[in-house]
């Protein structure tokens, strides 16, 4: 065995440079701020005769996508040698963590309507690819802006 070989270590590096402690970290700081934006929602939505078209629904839309993106900073930042991958993890899981949480107030709103169709769904299918796509880019986005401040950081400290 040389120094170089890879099985002279005794644990083999993810070979995309992931690191799962920070990645779930970020999902969970994500997680929290679309749980905070999903409740603001479910009570303005039930306070308000007409909710959808009042013009909360966008800066509410706008705070989920800044929940993806710091949920990508902060693993981005924790592992500056691989942000975009990490930082992107962080996105999506974020909104699949979201997924169960959005469904559990649907259900104690209790409206008798259906959870993919119907006049208000819980989650509408085009929905779910949208939110994948802008959890992933945004997480990506959040990694790239979190491995730059980290490398600035140890550059000052250098």
């Amino acid at each position: 065995m040389t120094p170089t070989d890879p099985s002279s270590s005794p644990v083999a590096p993810d070979a995309a440079g992931v690191e799962w402690g920070p990645v779930l970290r970020g999902a969970m700081l994500g997680l929290c701020v679309l749980i905070v934006v999903s409740v603001v929602e479910a009570v303005l939505d039930r306070n308000m005769d007409d909710f959808k078209d009042s013009g909360w629904i966008f800066p509410l839309f706008v705070v989920i996508l800044v929940g993806y993106a710091i949920g990508g900073y902060a693993a981005g930042r924790a592992v500056p040698t691989s942000p975009l991958t990490n930082g992107t993890l962080a996105g999506l899981f974020a909104f699949l963590l979201w997924i169960p949480v959005r469904i559990l107030i649907w259900v104690a709103r209790d409206e008798n309507k259906g959870l993919f169709t119907g006049h208000s769904p819980a989650i509408r299918p085009g929905q779910l690819l949208g939110h994948v796509v802008l959890a992933a880019g945004l997480g990506l986005f959040g990694g790239w802006l979190g491995g730059r401040a980290a490398v600035r950081a140890s550059v000052r400290q250098s």
